[in-house]
């Protein structure tokens, strides 16, 4: 099962930023955020360490693979 959509999402609301914010954090786009809470699409390794870093979790956290 997929989570990192959930993870996502939570990760970012927590912090109060709305998905275009984000976006200019890690240097993307609000619709990439977007298409990644959804579970449509899933960002590429690069972005995900971008996100981990910047929520200061593991990728692995992100994906799902621990707690």
């Amino acid at each position: 099962m997929n989570i990192f959509h959930q993870r996502l999402k939570e990760l970012r609301t927590e912090k109060n930023l709305s998905q275009k914010q984000l976006a200019a954090i890690i240097g993307t786009n609000n619709s990439s955020i977007c298409d990644w809470e959804r579970g449509r699409t899933e960002p590429g390794i690069e972005m995900i360490v971008r996100l981990s870093r910047y929520f200061e979790v593991s990728s692995d956290y992100l994906l799902g693979l621990e707690d």
